[in-house]
């Protein structure tokens, strides 16, 4: 009988052989210099998020002319850019000062699954803000009610029930493996795709999973906002003023730029070709989307939109005037 697999068949017949318990996260780099000067500029990175998030979450609570549906999609992509750069920066941070540089196989797991949920999550606001630029430009008359209160939350709780099942499908599968050969992990967080080279049970049914999930939950993101904007541009192209045009396009170059940041560093991740394929790519790749977009959102649509701007100078200057 053939056992397929990465390892299976060592592991077989190396009964006495202890089950790994815990991972090395190699990172980035193993020079100590190069280590804390990578602390400092992630973590310059990361206080930079969580301030501009968090600031365009609070300008949108406190300024009655942000509660539309738009600023309520902003406001919940903020916060799952937060989740997102908080599952994986902190404990990379850790590590770059830490000598044991290691994480439990639970706590890996967990990682993926937090990591997966975020991913999943924003994808879909993305796409559901989509909507919203769509009902605004292509359909004005009935925006009210196309983008009421009821319809936004469900909306945003459908992207994190999307998010919720495309992570947990691949955490049960990925729960299932073995670990019993090397525990090094070329990568400064716990990804699936790492995980699964270190298995030493057959990995098929996982990636079957992850191929099949990250097409379903992937292409279904991707095609809801590519049809939304296919109607925004065309809705665009018939308004005869170049100055209907331009404040129509306006309304949703932010979101664009955003969405175009998110879904060219994946298309550039999966579709490379398997001979320029390594793992400082995979690392560039990651960093790209888990670390420096949740970073550039905020700062995207503060520079980008004139009503977030004027919220935030008129929260300024009462915190000047307080004071």
């Amino acid at each position: 009988m053939v056992i397929i697999g990465h390892r299976f068949p060592e592991c077989m017949t190396m009964k006495n052989q202890t089950t790994v318990t815990e991972f090395i996260l190699l990172g980035l780099s193993s020079d100590p210099q190069m280590q804390i000067f990578l602390f400092s500029v992630f973590l310059v990175i990361y206080l930079i998020t969580l301030g501009g998030n968090i600031v365009i979450m609070v300008v949108i609570r406190a300024d009655s002319h942000l509660h539309t549906p738009m600023y309520f999609f902003l406001f919940h992509l903020s916060f799952v850019d937060i989740c997102y750069s908080s599952v994986t920066v902190p404990k990379m941070l850790m590590n770059f000062l830490a000598e044991h540089k290691t994480i439990s196989v639970n706590g890996c797991i967990a990682q993926m699954f937090l990591f997966s949920l975020s991913a999943g999550t924003e994808t879909f606001i993305l796409s559901a803000m989509a909507y919203d630029r769509y009902a605004a430009i292509c359909d004005p008359l009935h925006y009210v009610q196309t983008m009421s209160k009821g319809i936004c939350v469900q909306l945003v709780s459908g992207a994190w029930t999307m998010g919720f099942f495309y992570a947990l499908l691949n955490t049960v599968v990925a729960l299932k493996l073995h670990f019993c050969g090397p525990n090094q992990i070329n990568h400064f967080s716990c990804e699936l795709p790492p995980l699964l080279q270190l298995s030493c049970t057959e990995t098929f049914t996982n990636q079957a999973v992850l191929l099949t999930s990250a097409l379903v939950f992937g292409l279904s993101s991707f095609l809801l906002t590519l049809i939304s904007y296919i109607h925004i541009i065309s809705t665009i192209l018939r308004i005869r003023s170049a100055e209907g045009r331009h404040k129509a396009f306006s309304t949703c170059s932010s979101h664009l730029i955003v969405v175009g940041l998110l879904y060219v560093t994946g298309f550039l991740q999966y579709t490379k070709p398997r001979s320029v394929s390594s793992v400082v790519l995979d690392e560039i790749f990651s960093i790209q989307y888990s670390v420096l977009i949740p970073m550039l959102n905020p700062i995207i649509y503060s520079l980008k939109n004139k009503e977030v701007k004027t919220a935030l100078r008129k929260m300024l200057g009462k915190l000047k005037f307080l004071k």
